[in-house]
Order: C-alpha cells, then structure tokens, then sequence
C-alpha cells in the first residue's frame, strides 16, 4: 500500500489549516471519507433514494437491494456465518447498549458477575453499571498491568461460574493494547459465560473473524472505517440474537400487531425498528470495499508500524512521558502521551496552529486516566492515510510546543 496514492482519494486533505497542509492524526476518534464513499452516498441519494422493504416500486427496490447488499459486505468483512446475525446500528454506543437492555437486563439476577477490564471506554462500562444496578449483578474489575496489559491468568481468577458477561475491548482506545480476546472468549465460555466484544478500534485497522475469535456479540462504527457516522454494526450470534429482546419498537420490525399484543419479525430485522440507517449502511458497504482493495493485513501492519515509529520517536524526546505498551510490543495503531507539566488541550491547540490535528482529554476513560495518575492525555492515532512524515511533523509540532510552554517543564 501507498499512502502518498492513498490521500488523493480523501478530499479533506486539500485542506490548509492555519496556513500549513493538515496532518490528521486523530482517526481514532472518526476517521477521514474516501470520494469513492462521498460519490456513494450522492448517488444513493440522486438516483435511489426511497424507504426499503416496504415498496415494489423501482427505487424501493434499488434501496432494499443496496441496503442489504451492504449487510452482506459486512457480514463477509467479519466473517459472519450469515448476514442475518448482522443488526444495522447507529454506532458502537448503541449496540452495546442493545446487548445490555435487551439480553443482560432480562438474564441477569442478584449474585450474578459481569467481569470486565476499568480501561474500557466509557460505552463499555455505563451499560453495565446500568443493568448491575437494575438486576442486582455485580461487576468485578480484572488488574491491570503496568502497561496496559492483561494477564490471562487474572482473567481466569476473575471469571467464575457466577460470571454470566465477560466485556472487553478488543484494542484499547486510550493505550492501543491489544487484548487476547480469543483466550479469554475460552475462559469465558468454560465458565458458561458469554463475551461482548467492543470492536470499535479493532474492526477498522486489523483482520476481524468473529468466528476465530469465538466472541458472542462485536459491535463496531461505520465512521471510524472511512464511512458515515450515525451508522454502526451488532454482531451476535444466532442463538443469542433469538433470545434477544428488541429495545425499541415500531414499523418493519413487527410481523403481527394485534390491538393489545404483538410478535417481532426474526433477526436482524427484529432489532431495526422504523425506517434504518439506510444511506449510512450503503456507505459503510462502500467504505468495505476500499478497506478490502487494499487489505486489512497492509493496513495492520502499515498503522502498527507508524505507531511504533511514533512511541519510538516521543519516548526519546525531553519532556514528553508515553503511556501503554513499551516500544516493541505490540500495539494498534495510536500513542497517548502528555507533554509535562501542560495540560493536554494546551498542547493540542499549538500542535493545531501547525496544522497537527490530535485528540486531547480523558477519551471517554475516566477510570483508566485514574489508574494512569492523570487527569486527561494527548493522544495521536494513524490510518492508512498517514506517513512517516506526518510522525515526523507530530515529533517537530511538540518540540515547538515544549519551546512555547518552556516555563512549564522547565
């Protein structure tokens, strides 16, 4: 892969900002749109744009058969053994909180465990303390190592036959930690426990098959993969998804309304209520076919190896402390770092007078920036879009950056 051919299929990086060429590094938070996704969604709408399923007319069918094709790009994209164990979402948020309304809050009881890491994000641990809350659950929190790291033995400490949820990231969006999910979908599962996977920075930068992973539900977002925002994707076994309640109700997902009861239509439908996400799942399908001429193994290794170069870079520099995993082992594609004695929104605004775009504050992760001793990092996050000159601009805008606060770190 070529990231240099890449960029001049992203519109956004003809953009100047503040008088320098942008150098996005904030793709974990929602990454650039290639035009092959733009001119997707312009011409689903010039030329399809209608509601699906519901009408025999020529552009209902148009919609329905790009709206479903898109479910099954998605659901080979991850390996799925059937597009009907794919629900269309609006987002990560969203289908972990289906899991947790509709499955959890009807199965758990008092003395149940929901076992799950304190670095998750913040959408991977509300939902949990909800349904603790309401069926008197009890959530129990695995160590974390130094690094960011898990040990599989905690894990297996951790997971009992009281555990009925194991939830985890599958890369940590603060530390790019990449957690052994399959091993501990194995704990789980001996256990008689099931494993909710957060896929949201995992799905878009690294191969995904669900099956291999052996996860029972994944949930993931179209925008952080070069596609829409407002629409995102619940994986989930077929079992499961039968037992699932849905957590809204209305058109389409019916099969009969009676005046005082009513029955669903089988999933996915059953979880897509009123009219869906349609243009944002056909973008999504869009998005997948780039992701796929390029190849989710290139860009694995393409992000890896920026960020390596990036913790190696930032590591060796005055000033400047580096959190997660040591420089050679592995690591997603993003570092978080602080510039001493400077607050991370600070920093962020002068690497943003010289065009250097970064995220900056707790990143939905208050417990782990606890855990960390901080109140809030910097963090730069890579896609296949970036080059090693945009580490080289990040490592020169904090060495400008240092020299403006110096009175700080001095």
């Amino acid at each position: 892969m070529n990231p240099l051919e890449i960029r001049k299929d992203f519109p956004i990086f003809q953009e100047i900002i503040n008088g320098h060429p942008l150098v996005y590094l904030d793709s974990a938070a929602t990454s650039q749109k290639p035009r092959q996704v733009l001119e997707v969604l312009q011409r689903y709408y010039e030329r399809e744009n209608s509601n699906v399923h519901r009408g025999v007319h020529t552009l209902g069918t148009r919609a329905t058969e790009a709206y479903e094709n898109a479910r099954e790009k998605v659901a080979r994209f991850i390996h799925a053994p059937s597009a009907n164990q794919v629900v269309f979402t609006r987002g990560t948020t969203e289908s972990i909180n289906m899991i947790a309304y509709g499955y959890a809050r009807l199965k758990l009881k008092q003395g149940d465990e929901i076992v799950l890491p304190p670095s998750e994000h913040h959408s991977n641990l509300i939902p949990w303390q909800q349904v603790a809350r309401a069926t008197g659950a009890r959530l129990k929190y695995l160590p974390l190592q130094g690094d960011g790291t898990i040990r599989l033995e905690d894990v297996e400490a951790a997971v009992t036959s009281d555990t009925k949820i194991v939830a985890i990231a599958h890369v940590s969006n603060v530390l790019g930690t990449i957690n052994p999910v399959r091993d501990i979908a194995d704990i789980a599962h001996r256990n008689g426990s099931i494993i909710v996977v957060d896929g949201a920075q995992s799905v878009p930068h690294m191969p995904v098959d669900v099956q291999e992973l052996d996860c029972d539900f994944l949930a993931f977002s179209g925008h952080k993969m070069l596609g829409p925002t407002g629409v995102g994707v619940l994986y989930g076994k077929k079992s499961l998804l039968e037992e699932m309640e849905p957590t809204y109700f209305g058109g389409e997902m019916i099969d009969v309304v009676e005046l005082h009861e009513s029955t669903w239509k089988e999933a996915p439908w059953k979880f897509e209520g009123g009219t869906p996400i349609i243009a944002g799942a056909i973008g999504l399908g869009a998005a997948i076919d780039y992701l796929n001429r390029i190849g989710m193994a290139e860009i694995a290794e393409h992000d890896a190896h920026l960020a390596a170069l990036a913790v190696d870079r930032l590591s060796k520099m005055d000033g400047i402390s580096v959190y997660g995993p040591a420089a050679g082992q592995p690591r997603s594609g993003l570092v978080t770092f602080n510039l001493d004695g400077v607050h991370p929104h600070d920093v962020a605004t002068v690497l943003d007078s010289v065009g250097v775009a970064v995220r900056a504050g707790h990143h939905c992760a208050q417990p782990l920036m606890r855990l960390l001793g901080v109140g809030s990092t910097a963090r730069a996050s890579f896609y296949l879009y970036n080059t090693e000159d945009d580490v080289e601009a990040l490592a020169q805008a904090l060495e400008q950056a240092k020299e403006f606060f110096g009175y700080a770190i001095g």
